[in-house]
């Protein structure tokens, strides 16, 4: 039996001399893996290998059955056209982060629409995005995609904002006045800066926040520290390390 869904690809990894192994994020079956064949040659990739590549937003026909493990892609077709992702080399850099971030969230294979919609909805902001927004977008998307997986750091008080001592506990997930007891903390400044990016809803506003390519590096660090306190076996973005090249 067919069915029709979208896809967002999180990873696409040769197998043998014409066929790739795809990760996708389904709207309708959450995280899925198809084999494609015969979208590579000895010599080259074909033009069908393009729609496959990471981060590519995808309108699919697939066979699907619940038992299996392994899929089958019957058509697909880009759902949007990206403009500059895919030629940008910065925000192609933030949008495999995005991905790769995505695919060692994902544990199963469970449909999940609200969480698709975000992604594919950042995605799309991303492409469209100028310059400061695009700097500030990969500390947007861990803060705000953490809320889907029941990690959500929570929102600083007035009253905790107009203190003179305020810490963000990564450990808790919540902004206190008095220091925490270990290690994983960011302090006032950063504090501050992560509590309005939590209250950033549009990635347009993102604008707004004036950081250097420093802090940058610091709080997305940080925030990915926190991943790793919160998801098992979470370990290291290969993308992470890509981007501060990219960045300079």
């Amino acid at each position: 039996m067919t069915h029709k869904t979208s896809g967002i690809v999180l990873r696409s990894v040769k197998y043998g001399e014409t066929s790739l192994v795809v990760t996708v994020f389904t709207e309708k079956f959450g995280l899925q893996t198809y084999m494609v064949n015969g979208v590579r040659t000895a010599q080259k990739t074909s033009n069908k290998a393009a729609f496959l590549q990471p981060a590519s937003l995808l309108n699919m026909v697939v066979y699907h059955h619940s038992q299996k493990n392994m899929h089958r892609i019957k058509e697909y077709s880009w759902s949007f056209l990206y403009k500059n992702i895919l030629s940008n080399v910065v925000k192609n850099s933030v949008a495999l982060l995005m991905v790769e971030l995505l695919q060692k969230s994902l544990k199963q294979p469970e449909e999940n629409p609200e969480l698709f919609y975000f992604c594919e909805d950042a995605l799309q902001q991303l492409d469209e995005a100028p310059p400061l927004v695009t700097a500030n977008f990969p500390l947007f998307f861990l803060l705000h995609l953490s809320h889907f997986f029941g990690f959500r750091i929570y929102d600083a008080t007035a009253a905790q904002l107009q203190s003179e001592d305020l810490y963000l506990d990564l450990q808790e997930g919540n902004f206190v006045t008095s220091p925490p007891q270990h290690i994983y903390i960011l302090q006032k400044e950063d504090a501050i800066i992560t509590a309005e990016l939590l209250q950033t809803m549009q990635p347009n506003e993102l604008a707004q926040i004036k950081l250097n390519q420093q802090k940058r590096r610091f709080l997305l660090q940080k925030y990915l520290d926190y991943y790793a306190l919160h998801i098992s076996d979470f370990g290291q973005l290969k993308s992470w390390q890509v981007l501060q090249e990219v960045l300079g």
